[in-house]
């Protein structure tokens, strides 16, 4: 049986990151933001039940969704439940799809989901192993400033704009200290690259020897 392993860690703690250094080594990921945007389509029933509950204010001129109009009315109407209630479920049945077929793929393969509201969402239930990816106050500021402006640091409008809607993200989610409680492994993430890679190699081969083992015993 696979190895089912979720990723998870604050807003810019890297931990998109770190899950690309899992799938270089082999593993299998898939990311949430991915499924998310998906969900979110026309054509999608998530994307119906949306509009119905949101109203047409959300959309954008070819009919899709403006996930920051969205996010606002979520976040600062206080109706990120209500919104969660939506978009979690859909997002585990994608999810729990994509583990059936992986594994029936690939019996002894290692197989990461990297998404913010693991814990948040009820969904780590669904794992072996939980990894929780942290990083300093300072790598935060920088990553996230870098995601938002680009090489452009003149657009002040747009970081405050982006910091309010952090400020958001971060209210709906566990404190780092909260995630670590609940974590298998911990990767630092505050220091160079190199030392994250160290740390994910050293992960690595601990998931790959739980996986041989896990089907060593299935397979007796």
């Amino acid at each position: 049986m696979s190895l089912r392993v979720g990723l998870t860690g604050g807003l810019a703690s890297g931990k998109t990151s770190v899950a690309e250094m899992f799938a270089a080594r082999g593993a299998y990921v898939l990311y949430a933001d991915q499924i998310g945007h998906d969900l979110l389509k026309p054509g999608r029933l998530t994307y119906d039940q949306v509009i119905n509950h949101f109203g047409n204010s959300i959309l954008n001129p070819d009919a899709s969704i403006n996930r920051s109009k969205l996010a606002q009315i979520a976040f600062d109407g206080g109706r990120i439940e209500e919104l969660n209630k939506i978009i979690h479920p859909a997002v585990a049945a994608e999810m729990e799809k994509w583990i059936q077929e992986t594994s029936e793929f690939d019996p002894c393969g290692i197989l990461i989901f990297e998404a913010a509201l693991i814990l948040e969402a009820g969904l780590g239930k669904y794992f072996d192993k939980l990894i929780v990816v942290t990083s300093g106050a300072q790598q935060k500021l920088q990553r996230f400033a870098s995601r938002v402006l680009g090489s452009d640091v003149s657009q002040q409008t747009k970081l405050a704009e982006a910091l309010r809607e952090a400020e958001r993200r971060i209210g709906a989610q566990l404190s780092e200290a909260e995630k670590v409680t609940a974590a298998d492994y911990v990767i630092d993430n505050s220091g160079s690259l190199a030392e994250t890679e160290r740390q994910v190699t050293r992960i690595f081969k601990e998931l790959q020897s739980l996986a041989s083992a896990r089907q060593t015993i299935s397979g007796s």
